[in-house]
């Protein structure tokens, strides 16, 4: 079996799904012959052609999501040797010559369809077509299942849920990799995209709420890129009287969130919606508490590790925040909980499990 994989969308977007593909090539490439695994990279795209050898790489000109990256993708891959095409970003090439598996990560664009920007809309908006011409779906969580099903009327028996998983890099770090003046020795942690359904004004009033209650609560750290939709958060964050409590650190290489991670009080996840939920994972793995809302997937995934609020709930979520910070023993509890949580996904695993997609496809 030859597998074709669209990696064009780890330099297009280095967070996310582009992280998922260099994850779930990783786990393959222990697994599976490297000749048997071709590579599809942006044509200018040399870092990650060097990263996936011995494995095979073939060079495009169409980049993602774009306009008629249909019409663009089907022509250039007409050639391509291929038994499976591996498209993780939701949708295939419509017209191709060979099976096609589809990954898709959440459904927030049908569930909050005001959250989108116009190009997005018109991306992801080719979900339900998607789906219908996929030979097989991979669902990384049984939410995403469930959604597929009930919002785009994907055909059951084609879907097969394969979990995400942390980096082996998020693991807990021995107390000398830990020094960092620039970091307080307590904080709440955020770790995610800004944009809309990470829910991070709630998240500001929760915090701020906590700081009226108690002067003497831990700051707020934010990691993570700007997105769309949310470009006023340092502005709230004023008008709260935060200024001093609240650090957007924009985003971070990974083994700086690693330290990140390992040193937080508490990773604090209000996502109005998640397919998955990495962060809350890759802080569990590190050895973090966790506190995460109810919505999507969040509750499937941290299987009773986390403390979970209800995603609406500012008063809620600002007094989960106080007592977790303030009772040591159950941060510890949480502490050894997410480590075994967190040890239940392994990427490993997730590369066997779509590695048996590809089969029931070809």
């Amino acid at each position: 079996m030859r597998v074709a994989v669209d990696a064009r969308l780890v330099t297009y977007q280095p967070a996310g799904i582009g992280n998922y593909v260099l994850s779930l090539l990783a786990g393959m490439r222990a697994l599976a012959p490297p000749e048997r695994i071709d590579v599809l990279v942006s044509r200018k795209d040399d870092a990650l052609a060097d990263w996936v050898a011995p494995m095979r790489v073939r060079r495009l000109w169409t980049p993602p999501h774009h306009r008629f990256e249909q019409l663009a993708l089907a022509a250039e891959i007409l050639t391509l040797e291929a038994d499976v095409y591996h498209a993780p970003d939701f949708v295939p090439p419509f017209f191709r010559r060979f099976p096609a598996v589809a990954t898709v990560h959440d459904l927030a664009f049908l569930r909050m369809p005001e959250l989108l920007t116009p190009d997005s809309h018109r991306y992801y908006g080719q979900v339900a077509a998607a789906a219908r011409n996929a030979d097989r779906i991979i669902a990384v969580s049984d939410c995403t299942r469930r959604d597929l099903i009930d919002l785009v009327g994907a055909p059951p028996e084609r879907i097969d849920v394969v979990h995400e998983a942390a980096d082996p890099r998020y693991r807990p770090l021995p107390a000398d990799e830990l020094v960092d003046a620039t970091l307080p020795d307590d904080y709440f942690l955020f770790v995610g995209t800004r944009e809309p359904r990470k829910n991070l004004p709630r998240l500001l009033a929760a915090y701020a709420a906590l700081r009226s209650r108690v002067p003497d609560a831990p700051p707020l750290l934010l990691a993570g890129r700007r997105g769309w939709l949310q470009d006023d958060l340092e502005a709230q964050a004023e008008r709260l009287g935060l200024g001093e409590k609240t650090r957007f650190l924009g985003g971070v290489e990974p083994n700086r969130l690693v330290v990140l991670y390992n040193r937080a009080t508490a990773l604090v996840f209000p996502s109005l919606y998640e397919g998955f939920g990495l962060p809350a994972v890759e802080a569990m793995a590190c050895g973090a508490p966790v506190i995460a809302s109810t919505a999507g997937s969040l509750p499937e995934i941290v299987g009773g590790a986390a403390r979970l609020v209800d995603a609406l709930d500012v008063d809620a979520l600002s007094r989960e925040m106080e007592q977790v910070w303030r009772e040591k023993a159950l941060r510890a509890e949480l502490r050894e909980r997410g480590f075994a949580r967190a040890a239940q996904f392994s990427w490993r695993r997730a590369a066997e499990e779509t590695l048996d997609v590809y089969r029931r496809a070809a």
